[in-house]
C-alpha cells in the first residue's frame, strides 16, 4: 500500500508521480561504528539547521546537508576494505541487472541504474496502482530484495542475510536535478576507481531520454 511518508530506521518520501533515486547495499558491507558515526554527524546538523528561523534558508541548508550525507555514505562503501563484495561476482551481477530489467514496465519505469561492488543505486518513476495511487517504494524494494537475496545465495551457496534492511531513497526534484543524479550513478565506478571511463563499467544503464 502506497504511503506518502513513512519512516522505519530512516524516513522515507514517496509523493504521486516522483522519481526516485534510491541507493540499497549488502548486509554488513559498512562497520556499524560507521553507520553510527554518519547517522551522528547527520543529526547533529540537522539539529543544528532546525534552529534557523527562515522556513525557505532551512529546506534549502537541509536538502544541501542530505547531499553532503549521502556522499559520505556513498565514499565509505566505495572505499570500505571490510564486508561483503558479493556483486562483483558476474553471475551476481547479471542476476541485480535481469531483476531491475524485469519490474521495468511492471512496478516502475527504469530510467538509470549502476550495480557496485557491495551496493546498487537505481532512478526509476514507480507505476501506478488500477487505483490511481503509485506502487509503494516499499513493495519494490521487497520485490526486488527478497527474490534476488533468495537466488544470490543459490549461487553463493551460503545462507543468512544478503542485502541490509533499509534501503536510501530520494525524490528527484527536477529536471536539472535528474541530469545530475543520473550523471553521479553513471560515474560511480570511475569516481571508485574501478574503471577511467563510465561506459567501460558493465553493469551501468542509462535510458535514452
Amino acid at each position: 500500500m502506497h504511503r506518502l511518508f513513512y519512516r522505519r530506521n530512516l524516513p522515507h518520501y514517496q509523493p504521486k508521480g516522483a522519481t526516485l533515486f534510491v541507493t540499497w547495499r549488502l548486509a554488513g558491507s559498512l562497520p556499524q561504528e560507521v553507520v553510527d558515526r554518519l547517522q551522528k554527524e547527520t543529526n547533529y546538523i540537522r539539529m543544528q539547521l532546525s534552529q534557523l528561523d527562515r522556513n525557505d534558508v532551512r529546506s534549502q541548508e537541509l536538502y544541501a546537508e542530505y547531499r553532503r550525507a549521502f556522499g559520505r555514505f556513498d565514499r565509505e562503501l566505495d572505499q570500505s576494505e571490510s564486508g561483503p563484495v558479493w556483486l562483483k561476482d558476474e553471475a551476481i551481477a547479471r542476476l541485480m541487472v535481469a531483476a531491475l530489467h524485469h519490474r521495468d514496465g511492471q512496478q516502475y519505469y527504469l530510467l538509470a541504474y549502476c550495480i557496485m561492488p557491495n551496493h546498487i543505486h537505481a532512478v526509476f518513476i514507480p507505476l501506478q496502482e488500477e487505483n490511481g495511487e503509485p506502487i509503494a517504494l516499499e513493495t519494490i524494494m521487497h520485490s526486488y530484495k527478497r527474490y534476488t537475496a533468495q537466488q544470490a545465495n543459490k549461487i553463493l551457496q551460503r545462507k543468512g542475510a544478503f542485502w541490509q534492511h533499509e534501503s536510501y531513497d530520494h525524490v528527484v526534484r527536477n529536471a536539472a536535478e535528474l541530469e545530475r543524479i543520473v550523471a553521479y550513478v553513471a560515474n560511480n565506478p570511475v569516481k571508485a576507481g574501478l574503471v577511467k571511463q563510465w561506459d567501460a563499467w558493465p553493469w551501468t544503464y542509462i535510458k535514452a531520454m
